[in-house]
């Protein structure tokens, strides 16, 4: 073969290899992409005509029809390369043509008869039989697919190679990126005097009288203080600087109020929880150290790595201790640096501040419905300098009131279903409707309290991606029990009617 000649099939290895990596996008390492791509011409030589396909698609950047380039799936549908595990469709494309790809951005083109997602037994890697789409559901004004850097996941730098177990097969768990909005901080949010409801007047007005607004269209800020008086809040960003709050002095609770929720009621007239949220940090499955609680007066908190012990406004993880603390532990708790900001704005929404110099994994049930996944279902990537919603109250109630419904008239109609009262077809003495009811009466207080918790792992990330397969499993992570949310639920199940099996015999 002459050096400006293509290759076929029938040259050697390192022929084809050396052809194949003039054309990579640069996204990984050299090593990493020559181990690659020797891994898969290897996995081919046997099958001429798929080699000859990838040769074709690679070095005629796609302009050629070609066939599947198929390798065999491995149990858990990923390939190790290198001490690391992915996609091998995933691998490949980065490799070829988008090196900031991320995996729930493929989507396999319709002549392609071994795609990653049609499960057969061999998976198409030929990175022309995909194409890159938005995961559906995702707001594109928070979120750009150019983080900065290549998406290497943080541990494979801290840690160095290793070799990664397997995850269960069938989990679904995914990994959603949030980078910074355009590489841009959040904009500063000077004091301004908006239309201002007393509590009572914002309880006894009716939704109709308010006129619609889009949310997040003006910068303005202010506060109101359960005794109805008017307060400016504190702003925490001074010429770009992010700045510490300290706590208001005010004996009220405050709840500041942003233009989104300037015009709407309070979802409760009970008073405001003299703590916003209480914060747990884990190591593994072990919590250290006390709980620490936020007070309402001090709406925003940061959670960083160093000493200071003294409270308030921060809460320093490096001054716990813990007498079981591993070498990879510690390793990872020098990485949470400057950590996070929380922010609770309006009534109990919060907002999270990456300050870290590495990203922050968040599990966010608000989060997950927002990307179009089930609660529970996703676990989210937070960049350095990312400013993003986590939680949004008035969503949680909803949620929390159709579960805690769903679930009592499961139970009712269980009940009823067991005692033979609901008779049809198939059924015996009502067991079939019984089982077919049983998961949504299954439905406890612990579930229904899980939406009002998120929690947020430091440098680490969880899940398929990742050789951990649960937040317990991380270094050094944190859980954040939100107070006013917990004050709603406690209403939802007061009101519920208790179900009394007996008095359906």
């Amino acid at each position: 073969m002459s050096i400006t000649s293509t290759p076929t099939s029938n040259d050697a290895c390192l022929s084809i290899v050396h052809s194949l990596m003039c054309h990579r996008q640069g996204g990984e390492s050299e090593s990493f992409a020559k181990r690659a791509i020797e891994s898969l011409v290897k996995k081919l030589k046997e099958k001429k005509d798929e080699l000859d396909s990838l040769i074709t698609a690679i070095t005629t950047n796609g302009s050629h029809p070609s066939k599947c380039v198929t390798i065999q799936r491995t149990l858990d549908g990923r390939l190790q390369v290198a001490g690391r595990k992915g996609f091998p469709h995933v691998i490949y494309a980065r490799l070829w043509r988008w090196p900031d790809l991320h995996k729930n951005e493929l989507k396999h083109v319709k002549y392609c008869q071994f795609a990653f997602d049609l499960k057969c037994d061999n998976v198409c890697v030929n990175p022309y039989h995909y194409e890159r789409v938005v995961s559906p559901g995702i707001d594109l004004s928070g979120l750009t697919l150019t983080p900065p850097g290549p998406m290497v996941k943080d541990e494979f730098d801290l840690d160095g190679p290793q070799s990664l177990t397997s995850i269960g097969r069938g989990h679904s768990l995914q990994t959603i990126q949030h980078p910074p909005s355009n590489g841009h901080p959040a904009p500063s949010e000077p004091f301004a005097s908006p239309n201002m409801l007393s509590p009572s007047e914002a309880a006894s007005a009716s939704p109709s009288s308010f006129p619609a607004i889009a949310a997040g269209s003006s910068n303005g800020t202010s506060c109101w203080a359960r005794n109805g008086h008017f307060n400016p809040s504190i702003p925490h960003h001074t010429n770009g600087h992010l700045q510490h709050h300290p706590p208001m002095p005010h004996p009220a609770h405050y709840w500041p109020l942003h233009n989104e929720l300037a015009f709407q009621p309070p979802i409760s007239n009970h008073p405001a929880p003299d703590y916003w949220c209480s914060i747990a940090y884990f190591e593994m499955d072990v919590q250290v150290g006390e709980t620490f609680k936020v007070p309402s007066t001090c709406p925003v908190v940061t959670v960083d790595g160093y000493v200071d012990p003294s409270g308030g406004d921060r809460f320093c993880l490096g001054q716990l201790s813990n007498v079981h603390r591993t070498e990879a532990i510690e390793r990872a708790r020098l990485h949470i640096g400057k950590g996070v900001q929380l922010e609770c704005k309006g009534e109990g929404d919060v907002w999270v501040r990456c300050l870290s110099d590495h990203a922050v994994f968040v599990q966010s049930y608000y989060l997950d419905r927002e990307a179009g996944r089930a609660p529970g279902d996703a676990v989210h990537k937070i960049y350095p300098s990312a400013y993003i919603k986590v939680f949004d109250l008035r969503q949680c109630h909803r949620q929390m009131q159709q579960q805690a419904a769903t679930a009592q008239a499961a139970a009712a109609a269980q009940a009823a279903a067991v005692a033979g009262n609901i008779p049809g077809p198939g059924s015996v003495g009502g067991i079939a409707p019984a089982i077919s009811l049983s998961a949504a009466a299954g439905i406890g207080v612990d579930d229904l309290r899980r939406l009002c918790i998120v929690r947020m792992s430091f440098v680490k990330g969880w899940g398929p991606d990742y050789p951990r397969q649960s937040i317990k499993q991380t270094p050094c992570w944190i859980e954040i029990h939100l107070h006013r949310a917990l004050q709603l639920l406690d209403e939802v199940l007061h009101t519920m009617p208790i179900v009394d099996p007996t008095s359906l015999d």
